[in-house]
């Protein structure tokens, strides 16, 4: 069973559609009992850092993602949701991220004739071959990106895929059984679906 946690900030429909149509077991999950009940836990999230973080400590959810994140549960943080796993944001005046990966997460510099947010679609050039997320996934395919903040792990070998945007950023991370992508793989049709398919297929 996957378990989709729900703060009121994320794509949940999409991403649980996309989960389902592998076969798999899908729950919302907007308590902390529920997410205890999962086998792989997905942060999906959309919006505002602050208020993303207000949001799960409102529903005592923070707790619960450490405590099965502890218990070796694999878990799949998406867009917002990769950027709330690190200690911190530029974009937040007030709260702290997860924490659960060193490092910060950065706005992206206009300029250079580019514009922000980055919003679109880009490719994915694969720094970590051994990655499972991404079995399969030829490098430099396409996924769709829509944001203006970018994660900037402290552990470059943490960094599974970048994307150039202007500079290099991390658009997959990977550490053991926690993993981010900084796209909307639900968004990115095949290659996201093998992405989501290799996530479902993780143990």
């Amino acid at each position: 069973m996957i378990a989709i946690i729900d703060y009121g900030m994320g794509n949940i429909h999409s991403v649980q559609k996309a989960l389902e149509s592998f076969g798999v077991e899908v729950i919302v999950a907007s308590a902390a009992q529920d997410i205890e009940r999962a086998e792989k836990l997905v942060l999906p999230g959309v919006g505002a850092f602050d208020d993303a973080m207000r949001e799960l400590q409102k529903k005592n959810l923070v707790s619960a993602i450490n405590d099965n994140l502890k218990k070796r549960k694999v878990f799949l943080g998406i867009c917002l949701g990769m950027q709330l796993l690190f200690e911190a944001s530029q974009e937040a005046k007030e709260k702290k991220g997860l924490g659960v990966l060193k490092g910060q997460v950065k706005r992206f510099t206009q300029g250079k004739g580019l514009k922000v947010p980055h919003m679109g679609w880009n490719q994915l050039k694969t720094a970590r071959q051994d990655c499972p997320l991404l079995k399969g996934v030829q490098d430099n395919s396409y996924v769709y990106f829509c944001h203006s903040y970018y994660p900037a792990p402290a552990d470059k070998n943490e960094v599974a895929a970048s994307t150039d945007y202007g500079a290099d950023f991390a658009s997959v991370v990977w550490r053991d059984n926690v993993y981010g992508v900084q796209f909307h793989p639900e968004k990115s049709q095949e290659t996201g679906l093998k992405i989501l398919n290799n996530f479902v297929n993780l143990c």
